[in-house]
């Protein structure tokens, strides 16, 4: 059966549709405005992480995001990733890219995830981020000899603004799904780092918006980019969250939180039941300018899911027509080639 077919099927039943599982509270980095790691605690075993996973599969579950922390730095992270696709789900991990090798590469692809997100904030590498497109270059160009799908992202503020349209314009001109997304608050409301000039941040929401309208291959759905204007013009968002309900998130301990910023009650993955996913199917007191993009697009999709196909469907038509357009008049994929090597 069709993958999509069975994202139809969750969206129109009770069953949850996607899980982020972190493999790890441990990083080899330390971004200021991070709050997802903690290198005092141990990694999880393998053989935990396989009796979590195979309980995300029997809730329902079809997705799984493994993440951290630094995902990478598990010990058994193959295996991890090749124990999710045993237990058949689309299997995807977010990663800074330090730490990837040939043979990383090559395990991770046998193993058979389905797509690794490189998180990467700027050109180059300041204080309060590390993650930079020129401190792992060669770690994208040995992904672009392999057969692995891959993405770049990053964070936007008042720090990563000043190079954002260089990561953008990096990783569109040499054909790499590339995005930049907003800031999005801690756990307590604030911001660890100072966000940046709305005008700016609107002026790279914009710019991602005509991008993909004119072919670029921008890594972000059509409903993502307009939430994300709408947070910066003010304005309110009418859905219902799904947070603990088709989306939820398990820690490296096992537990299970509704999403990376509200923890909620967190019972133990293994105690947690149909019955009390579905009690989470509510508006949340936190949904209001929520950052956590993955639990807001999965939330529009599910409230509205003819609109959110039918909209979606037409901007993936729209961004076809635009590269059609832009390969026949011989135009550019971006501004930018590679940056020079120091």
């Amino acid at each position: 059966m069709p993958f999509w077919t069975d994202i139809i099927k969750r969206e129109l039943d009770d069953k949850p549709i996607a899980s982020h599982l972190y493999v790890t509270d441990q990083c080899n980095l330390d971004c200021h405005y991070c709050t997802e790691y903690d290198n005092s605690v141990p990694h999880p075993s393998l053989d935990d992480l396989k009796m979590w996973i195979e309980k995300i599969k029997n809730l329902g579950c079809i997705r799984i995001g493994l993440q951290g922390g630094e995902p990478l730095l598990h010990p058994d992270i193959v295996e991890v990733v090749r124990f999710c696709k045993k237990m058949d789900l689309k299997t995807s991990m977010s990663t800074n890219g330090f730490k990837l090798t040939r043979s990383l590469i090559a395990g991770l692809q046998e193993a058979g995830l389905d797509s690794l997100q490189l998180s990467v904030d700027r050109m180059t590498p300041i204080p309060s981020t590390r993650k930079s497109v020129k401190t792992i270059i060669p770690k994208i160009k040995m992904l672009k000899e392999s057969n692995l799908r891959f993405n770049i992202t990053g964070v936007l503020f008042k720090e990563s603004l000043t190079e954002a349209q260089e990561v953008l314009d990096y990783g569109l001109s040499n054909d790499i799904p590339t995005h930049v997304r907003l800031i999005h608050s801690g756990p307590n409301g604030e911001y660890a780092v100072d966000r940046g000039e709305r005008d700016a941040l609107r002026k790279m929401i914009d710019f991602q918006i005509a991008e993909k309208k004119r072919g670029g291959r921008i890594h972000s759905t059509a409903h993502l980019l307009q939430y994300q204007k709408s947070l910066l013009n003010g304005g309110g968002q009418d859905w219902t969250c799904v947070a603990g309900y088709k989306y939820f998130f398990v820690s490296a301990k096992g537990e299970f939180w509704l999403c990376s910023m509200n923890h909620g009650p967190s019972p133990h993955i293994m105690d947690v039941t149909p019955e009390l996913l579905r009690s989470y199917f509510h508006k949340k007191d936190c949904q209001d300018g929520c950052g956590v993009y993955c639990v807001v697009t999965e939330s529009i999709a599910n409230n509205s899911p003819l609109k959110y196909a039918a909209v979606e469907a037409w901007d993936l038509v729209q961004q076809k027509a635009g590269k059609a357009k832009r390969n026949l008049l011989g135009e550019p994929r971006a501004l930018t080639e590679d940056p020079p090597q120091d």
